[in-house]
Parts: C-alpha cells; sequence; structure tokens
C-alpha cells in the first residue's frame, strides 16, 4: 500500500502518493507545480461525435414526455365528454376539473420541453 499525504498550498489540497513530504517549510507555487503532473484535457474528433450523440439521446428521450402529455389532455376531455353526458347537470363543475387537469397536462409537456431544449442548447 502507497501511503497518501496532502500539501496544503493556499486553497488547494492536492495529493501524493508515494512521495514523501518536508511539511515543516511551506511550498511555493513554483515547488508545487514541479512536483504534481498538469492534466490536460484532450478531445478528439470521436469524442466530440459521441457526446454530440449522447446530447440528441437524451434529448430525445425528455421529448417523449411531449407524447405523454398529448394523450392526457385527450384523456381528460374525452372523459369531460363522457361525463357531461351521463350527467348534463354537472357541466360547470367538470369542465373545471378538466380546464384544471388540461393545464397540469400542459404543464408537464412543457417542463419535458424545456428539459429536452436545455440539453440540447446548455451542454
Amino acid at each position: 500500500m502507497s501511503c497518501v499525504r496532502f500539501v496544503f498550498c493556499g486553497v488547494a489540497a492536492r495529493c501524493m502518493r508515494g512521495a514523501s513530504v518536508n511539511l515543516s517549510r511551506p511550498m511555493t507555487n513554483a515547488v508545487v507545480a514541479q512536483r504534481f503532473e498538469t492534466r490536460q484535457f484532450r478531445t478528439t474528433a470521436t469524442r466530440q461525435d459521441i457526446d454530440q450523440a449522447a446530447k440528441y439521446i437524451g434529448a430525445g428521450a425528455a421529448a417523449v414526455g411531449a407524447a405523454g402529455s398529448g394523450s392526457g389532455i385527450g384523456t381528460v376531455f374525452g372523459s369531460l365528454i363522457i361525463g357531461y353526458a351521463r350527467n348534463p347537470s354537472l357541466k360547470n363543475n367538470l369542465f373545471t376539473y378538466a380546464v384544471l387537469g388540461f393545464a397540469l397536462s400542459e404543464a408537464m409537456g412543457l417542463f419535458c420541453f424545456l428539459l429536452a431544449a436545455g440539453i440540447l442548447f446548455a451542454f
């Protein structure tokens, strides 16, 4: 097992494996830069294509909720027609509940659309 020691330089904490560090004197930034490797992000064309494909797949999966919203709206108003046919005296109450159901279903569809747009354009 290799020992792990933490070196505190300013606010950042860095980790060194298997190296002994003299903590009796503070380390300058130049010494820290010499002791630690810097890792750079390397992006290749293949990696960019994979990221782009993942964005499209995620946005498509998020947009599926819009289909659920459409079927929910159809169910709400279909039930309104059936309820009105059974008891016409409850027209005002049934219509109020139908508008509430429509608004909730449409809101979920809009949330799904905004999530899909966020995945496509924010990342």
